[in-house]
This record gives structure tokens, sequence and C-alpha cells, in this order.
């Protein structure tokens, strides 16, 4: 993907942007060697576009074309007053790489954070993404913790 000269854009996701929004919802699954099914994209895109769900997105426009995804979600803390953002899927365009659309795209969500009220934004990424990690290293601070999980 070429993406030009134009300047990037964040903006909300909006009922009318499916069409530029699943090619990089497919990347992002591709990246991470995962295909979830339409139910759950369906499921995500409602999801996305509901004004009463906690979970939000936004894409990054050059010109016409969306180049960068993410999504996150508000969620309440045992530890804090304020709720809690968690940065759920951050996802550039293979060829849009390297121009500063993932820490607009993470500057992005910290500023709706701000602005809902939120204490924290925090995030997880996989070990072997090397390549995003030199990113977060300089816009954020790890925190030491080890994901467990069970999946059910």
């Amino acid at each position: 993907m070429d993406i030009g000269t134009d300047p990037i854009a964040i903006r909300a996701i909006g009922p009318e942007d499916r069409a530029a929004w699943l090619p990089l919802w497919r990347g992002y699954q591709a990246f991470y060697r995962v295909d979830l099914s339409e139910a759950v994209t369906d499921c995500t895109w409602g999801r996305l576009n509901d004004p009463g769900e906690p979970v939000d997105g936004a894409l990054a426009w050059r010109g016409a074309a969306a180049v960068g995804l993410v999504h996150h979600i508000r969620h309440r803390s045992a530890w804090t007053i304020g709720d809690y953002c968690y940065l759920q899927d951050l996802f550039v365009a293979d060829g849009a790489r390297g121009a500063g659309i993932g820490r607009r795209l993470i500057a992005h969500v910290c500023e709706a954070a701000k602005a809902a009220g939120c204490s924290r934004v925090h995030w997880l990424t996989h070990e072997t993404n090397t390549d995003a990690m030199l990113l977060y290293d300089r816009v954020a601070e790890k925190s030491g913790f080890v994901q467990y999980r069970k999946i059910f």
C-alpha cells in the first residue's frame, strides 16, 4: 500500500466506515494468525457503533484511504474512581507503518480516555511483536505484570 503524502486524520468510527474498517480488521487478524467468525466481526462492528456500549474505535485516514485502526474499551476498576481504558486492538496497514500512525492512534485513545475521566490507558501485545514494542517503550511504561487467561 502506497500511503502517499496526504496528512493523516484520525476520526471516530462511524456506521458509514465498515467498508474501510473491514480490510484493516482482517489484516489485524492475519497479523496475529487468527480468523474470527463473521458473527464476531458483526458483533464487534455493532458494538463500535452503539453509543450504549463501552467499546469505541477510530480509523487513521490518509486522504480517502483508511490506513490504521484502534479499538478501546472503558471499564471499571477497584483501584481508582475513574475508569480504565483498555486499548484492545491497534493496527497499521503494511506500507503505512513507520510514519507515526500508531503513535497518533495511541494519542487519540489517550485523549478520549482523559476526556471520559479515565485514570489510565493500558494494553497488551504479544512478546514477538518487537516492532510495536519499540514504539510502546517510548510512549508508555511497562507494568511488570504477566497476563494469564482461561478461555471458555
